[in-house]
């Protein structure tokens, strides 16, 4: 299993392991809520039950003070309303919107509309019990109630929970990634450094003994001695591509179609004949370019492209000048087995491999370069299992045209 699918499967579990624990939660305040809601059932039925036996008992002093003491502790909203649903009193709304008086019917000062809203969430939540004990149902008297604040607040209580959580859980991702991505960056940067340092020695080592050889056989136009030159300046080409990491490299104005075409004579002699280049497009359009490393770009996107053809294929590299935005594109197609469009936006990631040798950084490396050090982009633009693959590359152009104007 390579890095990229472990890493997957952990997050995987960790999101798993995370909505179980948010699904706990959920479960175990509802199952608050449910009690809460019993409990004050219970109490609105013991209001029923006083405010009857209120009615019945109405002038029995002995029982006066008991029932007060009941109607006191209901801490309930309640509306009790007649059959036309005229306010008749009421218990436990906003204190400054409910200056109601039951015996002076003159003068009434208090918020009808807050009365109104209040009935009808009630009359939403929970049906109207009929108070029994009055005679007619003209004078028939009813209550309304909802839910205390106290229980509305808890029902919504896990879902800000769960809200609050998963912000600290993106807030700490984004941190550790942060954290971890400069760390990565730190050993990029190290290990490139330290590979340009241990290859300096042997190259400078085989660029003598190519002299020495072509001076004691004379050999100088010896064409295998030429290519082994061309492999030394190739390695030294290398050397200075693992010095730039980690450093702002120069880019300079260089023509699109020449850079990749002096690189694609080099890399097709090193690679199966079966397999044909074609480059085509734009042969005039210029961008800014680092050499050294955009050669490395090229490189890694067509050793990417024949590795995906198996026997026979073609490589085709396609220059693209996009006038309105003044860009550059630059679509490597290859004829290979294609990938799954699942994974376009997972074969840039580092660790990623379909082959069995590999540690999967080659796209990794080129997307950081495009992006990083180009100030470019590069994506799969299209792809078919059985047919191919198209990468795109995307450059600043730099040539700047100026809109013409008709006189």
């Amino acid at each position: 299993m390579n890095p990229y699918e472990k890493k997957r499967r952990w997050k995987f579990f960790l999101l798993f392991f995370a909505i179980i624990i948010g699904a706990a939660s959920v479960f175990y305040s509802d199952f608050f809520v449910k009690k809460m809601e019993r409990e004050e059932a219970l109490q609105f039925q013991l209001f029923v039950k006083v405010t009857e036996q209120t009615i019945v008992m109405y002038d029995d002093d002995r029982y006066t003070g008991l029932i007060d003491l009941i109607r006191a502790n209901t801490k309930l909203p309640i509306i009790v309303t007649n059959a036309k649903d005229e306010i008749q009193t009421y218990r436990n709304l906003d204190s400054t919107k409910t200056l109601y008086d039951l015996q002076k019917k003159e003068g009434i000062n208090y918020d009808l509309p807050y009365f109104q809203r209040e009935l009808r969430k009630m009359k939403e939540q929970h049906p109207p019990t009929p108070i029994t004990g009055v005679e007619g149902d003209g004078s028939r008297l009813y209550i309304y109630h909802k839910d205390s604040a106290t229980l509305t607040q808890l029902r919504y209580f896990p879902y800000i929970q769960l809200g609050v959580i998963a912000l600290f859980l993106l807030t700490a991702y984004v941190a550790f990634s942060s954290a971890r991505k400069a760390e990565q960056d730190q050993v990029w940067v190290g290990m490139a450094k330290e590979t340009a340092h241990q290859l300096g020695t042997p190259i400078s080592s085989l660029m003598a003994w190519v002299e020495l050889i072509k001076s004691r056989f004379n050999a100088e136009e010896d064409p295998l001695i030429a290519e082994m030159e061309n492999d030394i300046k190739r390695l030294e080409v290398i050397t200075d591509r693992f010095s730039k990491i980690g450093s702002k490299p120069i880019v300079e104005d260089h023509v699109v179609y020449t850079v990749i075409y002096n690189f694609v004579e080099y890399f097709k002699l090193r690679t199966s004949d079966k397999i044909i280049f074609s480059i085509i497009g734009d042969e005039q359009v210029r961008a800014m370019l680092n050499v050294p490393l955009f050669d490395w770009v090229t490189e890694n996107l067509l050793k990417n492209a024949a590795n995906a053809i198996e026997n026979e294929g073609k490589i085709t590299i396609n220059i693209i000048e996009n006038l309105a935005k003044e860009e550059v594109f630059i679509d490597v197609t290859d004829t290979g087995k294609g990938i799954n469009r699942s994974k376009f936006d997972a074969v840039f990631q580092p660790g990623y491999t379909t082959r069995k040798r590999g540690w999967g950084l080659g796209l990794s490396l080129t997307k950081r370069i495009i992006e990083n050090y180009h100030s470019g982009q590069i994506f799969v633009k299209e792809s078919e299992l059985g047919k191919g693959t198209t990468f795109r590359i995307i450059l600043k152009s730099s040539i700047t045209y100026e809109p013409t104007s008709n006189t």
